[in-house]
């Protein structure tokens, strides 16, 4: 069953291909997805990285988590789900 991580402290430029790339390493990457300002495009710092198995999930936890990545250390960590927005909430 595929397990989604958070990465966080990323670099602005940092493209969803980067870090396909960069996790690939502990094992088969299913998806990325570097959060972006809809206005403006650009990355909000952060993204999530989803893999296939709880295997390659936590070697990549336990190996890329403080890491170096593009002269930034990683933050990768099992992600939470969505918290619930009450209506008039902004996001």
């Amino acid at each position: 069953m595929n397990k989604k991580l958070y990465v966080g402290n990323l670099l602005y430029e940092v493209t969803d291909e980067d870090l396909k790339n960069h996790f690939s390493q502990a094992g088969n990457v299913v998806s990325t997805n570097v959060i972006r300002f809809r206005d403006t495009g650009r990355s909000k710092g952060f993204g999530f990285v989803e893999m296939e198995d709880e295997e390659g999930a936590k070697k990549a936890v336990d190996t890329l988590n403080g890491q170096d990545f593009k002269g930034r250390k990683l933050v990768v960590s099992e992600a939470r789900p969505p918290r619930e927005k009450k209506f008039g909430q902004r996001g």
